[in-house]
């Protein structure tokens, strides 16, 4: 004979196995996500700030638009770069792209 207990066991095993099919696939789904969309950013951005920490004076670097120079001055947020004998110009840190060839700090 079939009773309550046998029906309320049947549900919640048939229950879980249902919540598995319908979420399973969504956490499948974040988690291919995360090693393939938020995990190399993340490694790209760890990168990125270091060689902004690294700065030095003399460093040779090319700005976010195009503009190379090397570093006359640099504070915490400013970079002042000399783009030829006569020229200088303000930079935050932030837009400098890529160090093209380290320089020496001159003490």
């Amino acid at each position: 004979m079939y009773t309550w207990a046998d029906a309320a066991a049947t549900t919640s095993s048939t229950g879980m196995q249902g919540y598995l099919i319908t979420y399973g696939p969504l956490v499948l789904m974040f988690v291919v996500l995360y090693f393939l969309l938020i995990r190399p950013q993340q490694k790209r951005q760890r990168t990125r700030n270091q060689m902004l920490r690294n700065l030095k004076k003399g460093d040779k670097v090319v700005t976010i638009g195009g503009l190379h120079g090397s570093i006359m001055e640099i504070t915490d947020d400013i970079i002042v770069l000399r783009v030829n004998d006569a020229t200088k110009m303000t930079f935050d840190r932030s837009a400098i792209n890529t160090v093209t060839a380290v320089g020496e700090e001159k003490k």
